[in-house]
């Protein structure tokens, strides 16, 4: 059930498009439609499990994270790390991305540090554990590497 859980939103947003998309070739204004379609599928792939890309598994991050990079964890569909991952920009590449989904022992460490919670983002500026953070800090914190 937890792995439907995952793609509800995305597949709710790509039904939405798709009932767009008929109703708008019914009223016959197919322009409009298929530019809020579009933005629908847009956000369902934003809200999918297959955003983020490729990323390297938390346990190999861990012991190569000496320098005190900056790590953020995080999950599909949270507008938490929508918004940080927009306010970073291309400064977002600099981190280590983890995606607490597909990765246990990545959410098993977000749960240490929130309470038994999966609290996302959780971001680790070297040694220092940040929930849910102003993305100015974790700018800062991405220049100064």
């Amino acid at each position: 059930m937890k792995r439907f859980e995952r793609w509800f939103g995305a597949v709710a947003l790509a039904a939405a498009a798709v009932a767009l998309l008929v109703s708008s070739g019914r009223d016959g204004d197919w322009l409009a439609g298929i530019v809020f379609a579009a933005l629908l599928l847009a956000a369902a792939w934003a809200v999918s499990p297959f955003f983020g890309g490729r990323q390297e598994p938390w346990a190999s991050i861990r012991d190569k994270n000496d320098d005190g990079g900056v790590v953020i964890f995080w999950r599909p569909g949270c507008v938490y790390c929508l918004r940080l991952k927009a306010s970073l920009g291309r400064g977002g590449r600099r981190a280590q991305w983890v995606n607490i989904w597909r990765d246990p022992d990545g959410a098993a460490f977000v749960r240490e540090h929130n309470d038994g919670n999966e609290t996302v983002p959780t971001v680790l500026v070297g040694s220092e554990v940040l929930t849910n953070p102003e993305p100015g800090i974790v700018s800062r914190a991405l220049a100064g590497r």
